[in-house]
């Protein structure tokens, strides 16, 4: 790769048309989604290859596997699911995910709704500030 680095939403570009198939579309989908729920939402790149949304904090991840596309909410557990979406790391405290398979239907107004309820919580909660090490 050249030594100049990519914008992160030119790396997820990379990543949905090097995935090729029903992932690469579904991903693409999701992120269009985003897009429309949170208009100013950022798309950053981290952990070694992950795409990630945020808007005051993180909405949630895109991450690729064989069988699934996962979106983790990074404050899934704090969210109202009505349409009961979330159906994977269900017992935690903070997070919950949502897997998406080959044919899956999505959701799209009920996943909106919970982009727009997750960014909504990242604005209401106190904004972080470093910690100086001064008491």
């Amino acid at each position: 790769m050249a030594t100049e680095e990519a914008s992160p939403s030119r790396l997820i570009d990379q990543r949905i048309a090097a995935l090729g198939d029903w992932r690469g579309e579904t991903l693409s989908r999701i992120r269009a989604l985003i897009r429309q729920a949170i208009p100013g939402v950022v798309e950053e790149w981290k952990w070694r290859g992950v795409p990630v949304w945020s808007h005051n904090g993180i909405i949630c991840t895109g991450e690729t596997y064989k069988e699934v596309v996962k979106m983790t909410f990074a404050n899934g557990a704090s969210l109202d699911d009505p349409k009961h979406l979330f159906n994977a790391s269900l017992d935690g405290n903070v997070r919950r995910a949502i897997d998406i398979r080959d044919g899956e239907a999505i959701d799209e107004a009920a996943l909106k709704d919970l982009f727009r309820a997750a960014a909504a919580l990242n604005a209401a909660r106190p904004a972080r500030t470093a910690r100086t090490g001064r008491g």
